[in-house]
């Protein structure tokens, strides 16, 4: 891996340089014109996108109940047990998440308050490509069902073999109410304005490659969206008590992900950036993914050296890493220095992968440096606010004077004759 020894400053330049979030107007352009496709022209276009990027023709997108029944009864008891274990513990956690609205008539004549709704409808993106996502349909679906969604749709794209059998089980395990085979910016079209076979929903979640992130974010507004999710990315502070070898496994857990993920250290310690860069470079020899996880280190994956311990976390906050492991003595102390991230994984045996299976927090994290105003996809991310007023008329009267006044400060006539049509003479 890339070693850095400079300065404050100089490190934070590089860290700006290599997290920059850059658009591909290509992938703009080509997103755009299969969004207006799918608008126009539903099942039609869908249908012929999936035979064009996918190389799979398909007569009916709905899977059939008996397929992902199968799947889950013929399932590896292991791969099965593992599965429910993983929804106990996110359903554990997330309903700590559920909060309710509230009420509020401490003032004479007033009532206001405020009630959560969940949404209606959810379509959940579950990548396929090079490899499967089980666990991302877990920490999707759990918790839009403890927030009450009444219908969740999952779409992954077609696999010429068939869909993985634990891709289905924990689809039945979570609750998904339908499955359809189509996948990439198509999906999310589909799932934004509806075809003649897939449902409109009201918000799309989960993660996928350029294309999806870049039609989530073109059809956000049309449809509400959890994010725009880029590649993964890991963060590591750690001085040199740590093991350089658990560390360098650590960052190839998320490098393995995308030849756009980024591992990062921050450290210390110029003799722990050595060990871990010679582990890294060691441990990839015998990675079955290599080559993802080896661009991804070289092009995107750097260790810093820097020379004050409160420096490794003025450096990781402007990162603001999806994941962030605190390999430190007492790592729960440095807790409060932790401004931006979208997880954190306290001490040795926290281990990245722990998050993203079992745990029970979400997995689904701010990419890119979003962790600096966004937070883990949650029950929150499901349910909507709506706020509620009621004034007696005498409440009124005393609030009408400064109602009016500011109505008329900001031209607005009308609002202003509206609260004056409520008296038959003028207000206190």
């Amino acid at each position: 891996m890339k070693i850095y020894q400079k300065s404050l400053t100089e490190l934070e330049q590089i860290v700006q340089n290599k997290t920059r979030q850059l658009t591909d107007p290509k992938v703009e352009q080509a997103v755009s014109q299969i969004i207006e496709q799918v608008a126009e022209n539903g099942d039609t276009a869908v249908r012929n996108y999936e035979e064009k990027f996918d190389q799979v023709k398909l007569t009916d997108f709905k899977l059939d109940q008996a397929v992902i029944d199968e799947a889950y009864e013929t399932l590896d008891e292991n791969v099965k047990q593992a599965l429910l274990l993983a929804k106990k513990n996110i359903t554990s956690f997330h309903q700590k998440e559920v909060s309710k609205g509230f009420i509020d008539s401490e003032q004479v004549g007033v009532l206001r308050g405020q009630k959560l709704l969940p949404l209606e409808k959810v379509g959940l993106y579950v990548p396929g490509g090079t490899a499967a996502y089980p666990s991302t349909i877990l920490m999707s679906a759990l918790p839009a069902k403890i927030a009450g969604v009444k219908e969740i749709i999952m779409v992954t794209p077609p696999q010429k073999d068939g869909i993985s059998k634990a891709v289905l089980a924990a689809a039945k395990i979570a609750g998904i109410d339908s499955i359809y085979q189509v996948g990439g910016a198509q999906a999310i079209a589909a799932l934004a304005f509806g075809t003649e076979t897939i449902p409109r929903v009201d918000k799309i979640v989960g993660p996928g490659n350029i294309f999806v992130a870049t039609a989530k974010k073109q059809v956000f507004g049309q449809v509400a969206i959890d994010m725009v999710a880029g590649p993964s990315e890991i963060g590591i502070i750690a001085d040199d008590q740590a093991d350089p070898k658990q560390l360098a496994a650590d960052l190839l857990s998320q490098a393995e992900h995308d030849k756009l993920a980024r591992p990062i250290l921050v450290t210390d310690s110029e003799k722990l950036a050595q060990a871990v860069s010679q582990n890294v470079d060691l441990q990839l020899k015998t990675l079955p993914r290599q080559e993802i996880a080896q661009a991804s280190v070289l092009n995107k994956g750097f260790i810093a050296i820097v020379k004050e311990p409160a420096d490794m976390f003025t450096l990781m906050n402007l990162i603001a890493p999806e994941h962030l492991e605190i390999q430190l003595e007492n790592p729960t102390q440095y807790l409060n220095q932790i401004k931006n991230a979208g997880s954190v994984f306290l001490g040795k045996y926290a281990s990245e992968p722990l998050g993203d299976y079992v745990a029970g927090p979400n997995h689904i994290l701010p990419t890119g440096g979003t962790a600096r105003f966004s937070s883990p996809l949650g029950v929150y991310d499901f349910v909507k606010r709506t706020s509620f007023i009621q004034y007696t008329k005498p409440a009124l009267a005393k609030e009408a004077k400064a109602i009016t006044t500011l109505a008329r400060v900001e031209g607005l006539e009308a609002h202003a004759r509206a609260i004056e049509s409520r008296f038959d003479k003028y207000y206190e």
